[in-house]
């Protein structure tokens, strides 16, 4: 017998378990399945277990360096297999309290394998081969999307691994590293293992790092991880990985010329997929595209009353873009005036813009909002841009950063903020300001009307604009 649901989620991620915090709170009956543990991969598999050891070894690289600040330590050390358990222990609590969130709101998490049937029924298989049938009022899939794997010789060999095997292996310290992916992921991670004392090879096809980011932002960022010591390979194409001995040895072709390195693990780090195997019985017919379920601008699929958001859906693969398409969507199944927007339309432009915050919690941490300056002239939009160097900034000075600014873009006649990025600390928590001012359309003239304290690394924000008011530059 099938119980039924006003609203069956199927994903326990930040896409579903906002979706059913929400649903409850607007008095839905909601149950969460997934085969998985609650919280999904951005809990138990990346983004918390990946920020845990990004900060783990951000204080052992502090520490190290302490004599800078009149400061002495006396032995630095790290216990790798502690760091790890540090790492599980804060993806265990936020399981944890997410648990007592379910409770409290009455949601009930089902964990298994998940089937959609016709007509909003859902088969779920246990781990112990029990089955059960479920019906919703509504489905929202939120499964998210897994790493790729790419397709040459030698993938299949021990120590080849994407991020999220990396994240729950807990192996031993890597003499050698190389990665496979220049982009956000791969980069947060050879931070984490450089810093640990790795030595780091990051490979990427592009011809710079972090392709979708800001130039500038992408060359600084490589300056300093190449002062650290990270060896980057831009333009390069892994051919082969075969074993050599205990360790691996990875043959790229760099600039026309065949390179190799040897090393104990490769990390390939070069996207992720739509997860959607074994989602639909074979007689129901979802509309796809290159495995991605298509969606309407409601989010609605090519089924009447199942949903789909976050990674499963393509776009912006971010955990608050999914749980921001999760609000809308259960908002507007309950006639509720949506209260998030992803992307806009500025009044001095004829085109869409995203508002959604992107961060690279590196060290210095890189965060952007709206356009690029290299994307306003393909889009044909005359900007006045402002810049300051962080080198001037008090709080940076009395941190010692290395390098650090900030980059605005106004339009050149409404004066609206259309773009902005960040890169110094506490770059990610800084730019939900810029974020909420696209939002709103503020000119430069508004944003200089708040006050930012000082010392503080945001009130460089000020100066960056006060830079652009001044600015000639035009194009």
């Amino acid at each position: 017998m099938e119980q039924q649901y006003d609203l069956l989620i199927i994903g326990a991620g930040p896409g579903g378990y906002v979706a059913a915090k929400k649903a409850a709170k607007l008095g839905m009956s909601v149950a969460v399945i997934d085969k998985g543990e609650l919280g999904g991969t951005c809990i138990n598999r990346g983004c918390i277990p990946t920020k845990a050891l990004i900060h783990a070894a951000s204080l052992y690289r502090e520490m190290r360096e302490c004599e800078r600040f009149g400061l002495s330590a006396g032995e630095v050390g790290f216990d790798l297999q502690k760091i790890y358990e540090y790492k599980d222990l804060s993806a265990a609590e936020m399981r944890a309290e997410l648990g007592r969130e379910f409770d409290g709101a009455g949601i009930r998490f089902i964990q298994g394998k998940a089937v959609i049937q016709s007509d909003r029924r859902v088969r779920v298989v246990s781990d112990e081969n029990d089955t059960a049938y479920y019906k919703g009022k509504y489905i929202l899939i939120a499964t998210g999307a897994r790493a790729n794997m790419v397709d040459l010789p030698g993938m299949d060999l021990p120590g080849v691994m994407t991020s999220e095997e990396l994240l729950t292996a807990n192996e031993s310290q890597y003499e050698k590293l190389l990665i496979l992916g220049g982009g956000v992921i791969g980069l947060e991670l050879a931070t984490v293992f450089n810093a640990l004392g790795t030595e780091v090879t990051v490979v990427e096809v592009s011809d710079r790092l972090l392709p979708n980011m800001d130039r500038e932002f992408s060359d600084v960022l490589e300056e300093i991880l190449g002062h650290r010591g990270i060896h980057i390979y831009k333009e390069s194409i892994l051919e082969r990985v075969e074993k050599r001995g205990d360790n691996i040895s990875c043959q790229f072709v760099c600039g026309g010329s065949n390179r190799e390195v040897e090393v104990n693990a490769l990390l390939v780090s070069v996207g992720r997929s739509a997860n959607t195997e074994g989602l639909f019985d074979p007689d129901v017919s979802v509309k796809t595209d290159k495995g991605k379920i298509v969606v309407d601008d409601f989010y609605m699929t090519s089924m009447p009353d199942v949903y789909a958001v976050g990674d499963v859906i393509g776009g912006i693969q971010l955990a608050h873009v999914a749980s921001a398409q999760a609000t809308y969507v259960v908002e507007r199944m309950n006639g509720v005036q949506p209260s998030v927007i992803i992307e806009m339309v500025p009044s001095c432009l004829f085109t869409p813009i995203s508002i959604v915050p992107s961060c690279l919690y590196t060290d210095p941490e890189i965060a952007s909002v709206g356009i690029t300056e290299e994307e306003a002239r393909k889009k044909g939009v005359p900007v006045r841009c402002g810049r300051y160097t962080m080198s001037v900034n008090g709080q940076a000075i009395i941190s010692k950063e290395e390098k650090g600014f900030i980059k605005v873009l106004f339009a050149a006649d409404s004066d609206v903020l259309l773009g902005a990025q960040v890169m110094c600390p506490r770059a990610t928590d800084m730019i939900g300001e810029l974020a909420t001012a696209i939002a709103n359309g503020l000119t430069s003239t508004q944003l200089m009307y708040a006050m930012r304290a000082h010392p503080t690394f945001n009130e460089a924000i000020s100066c960056a604009v006060e830079n652009s008011r001044e600015s000639e530059s035009r194009w």
